[in-house]
């Protein structure tokens, strides 16, 4: 295994488990639902599962819209010569642009969606900002089916410019291992934590790291982007 394909595929479990970690609605609807509906283990693990590989897939064809435009780029003919380096560089590239939205996204505090519980039994979602009451009339009921649609909705971008390197490189086995990659861990990562909850155990509250999870994602691609660069990853 290349030293790239290694830091491709570090990076994107790092991405995929920060990304997947810092948000609570990835696993607090699951945990609430399982105990709220009395679902037995493996209902909660199979809802877990497939809105686990919904929001793979959404990330996935946002994520494929970067190949494409990779392996065009790369069949330039004056890209021919340097398309390693062109790859690197825009990883790098794409990092610091990724990064430094995510920061003007957190300080922005733009609304966002949000899981609770209100009525007992009843799972809500709504949208609000940080420091923000949320407004009775904002809050919509979910079902399962609901929270599917959601997940498939709301794709992960740090995947993009991971995809887009590969697309430059006319890699089909790097955009292969990344996309199995990507989806192993996501879906790992949101059964871990819920299974946790399921069986009454608390995990460490995210509410702040869940503000800066776009940031961090920046922060890891720019990092790789920088060692495959300059220090020759």
């Amino acid at each position: 295994m290349s030293g790239e394909l290694l830091t491709l595929l570090l990076t994107t479990v790092l991405i995929s488990f920060v990304h997947t970690a810092s948000g609570p609605d990835h696993y607090l609807p699951f945990i609430v639902f399982s105990k709220t509906r009395k679902w037995s283990l493996a209902t909660t693990m199979f809802w877990t599962t497939a809105c686990g590989i919904g929001h793979v897939l959404s990330s996935v064809l946002i994520g494929l819209a970067g190949v494409l435009l990779g392996w065009q780029l790369s069949k330039l003919e004056f890209v021919q010569g340097i398309r390693g380096d062109l790859a690197s560089w825009s990883l790098l590239i794409l990092g610091v642009i990724y990064l430094v939205w995510g920061l003007v996204r957190a300080y922005q505090n733009k609304p966002h969606k949000h899981f609770d519980v209100y009525d007992g039994d009843d799972i809500y979602v709504y949208t609000h900002r940080h420091g923000e009451a949320v407004r009775p009339g904002s809050r919509i009921k979910v079902t399962p089916f609901i929270l599917l649609a959601i997940f498939v909705m709301g794709p992960s971008e740090p995947i993009v410019p991971l995809l887009f390197y590969s697309g430059v490189t006319r890699s089909v086995f790097e955009i292969t291992m990344l996309i199995s990659v990507f989806t192993v861990t996501t879906v790992a990562t949101m059964l871990a934590i819920v299974l946790l909850g399921y069986f009454g155990q608390s995990f460490v509250r995210t509410d702040k790291l869940e503000r800066f999870s776009h940031a961090i994602g920046g922060a890891v691609v720019t990092l790789s982007g920088v060692g495959m660069v300059f220090w020759d990853w």
